[in-house]
């Protein structure tokens, strides 16, 4: 299972599906830099957002994809699905995955969609399969406002599961999945967004920490430093895993870099 981090949530997983390689890219968010609105309005940190560009390396790597997997897209979280996103999933007719609540939505912007069954375990690319873990995008009066989403655990024979959580805050069913499903290798929104006024969207540095304790495999930090409203920086991330000696379980990975687990 070979994981590339090309920038904010929008990972690349490749593994073989019945003898077939597969290219899953996750979440794409395509634009250039600064070609996408500020989702801070207030304060010395509004910039438009993506605030870096994708790495050098990218179209190498897009090159190769096969199928997409969205977590959630609809009501402006454009940070996981933009027009450049749409634009290269429907140029390629890339068969898209998504939970039956964002079929409808995807198939009118022109997407070849392959919708889920729902909530539960089920099969997935011939010999594989897929569990959505439901996500909570923030709570309270701000969390009413957002799209909540799911996060998925993929199974594929001969190799290490995979759970992607999706943009959410440490829920207990996102510690259910860690303790109970005990995925090899987790991918956490790190970067504790929030938005001018109400609290986090997003786990932070403290909650990935908490999540290194229940993960039983390798943990991967992603949504850092790409977005106007996520503050955790990578090296703030690090010294706090240092601080809690989990260092050598937290992969921080910076954009474009990749690894094989």
């Amino acid at each position: 299972m070979k994981i590339t981090q090309l920038r904010n949530a929008t990972i690349v997983l490749e593994f073989t599906a019945q003898g077939a390689p597969v290219a899953l890219l996750v979440d794409p968010m395509l634009s250039p830099q600064g070609g996408l609105p500020t989702l801070r309005y207030l304060g010395g940190t509004r910039r438009r957002n993506p605030i870096v560009e994708l790495p050098d390396g990218t179209e190498a790597v897009l090159g190769r994809v096969t199928h997409a997997l969205i977590t959630h897209c609809q009501r402006g979280h454009f940070d996981h699905l933009d027009r450049a996103g749409k634009q290269f999933l429907r140029g390629r007719s890339t068969p898209v995955f998504c939970m039956p609540r964002d079929a409808e939505y995807l198939a009118a912007r022109g997407l070849v969609v392959q919708p889920l069954a729902g909530p539960g375990r089920q099969p997935f690319l011939g010999s594989g399969h897929i569990t959505p873990i439901a996500c909570l995008h923030g709570r309270g009066w701000v969390g009413r406002l957002m799209e909540h989403g799911h996060g998925y655990l993929i199974e594929m024979p001969g190799e290490p599961s995979v759970y992607i959580a999706g943009d959410t805050v440490l829920t207990p069913e996102v510690r259910d999945c860690l303790t109970r499903l005990r995925p090899d290798v987790t991918v956490l929104p790190a970067g504790g967004a929030r938005f001018d006024l109400g609290g986090e969207i997003l786990m932070d540095g403290k909650d990935v920490i908490e999540a290194c304790s229940l993960a039983p495999g390798t943990v991967v930090a992603n949504h850092l430093e790409a977005l106007d409203h996520c503050p955790t920086t990578r090296s703030g991330l690090a010294g706090l895993a240092a601080e809690a000696g989990v260092q050598q379980r937290l992969w921080i990975p910076q954009d474009g870099e990749s690894r094989v687990f």
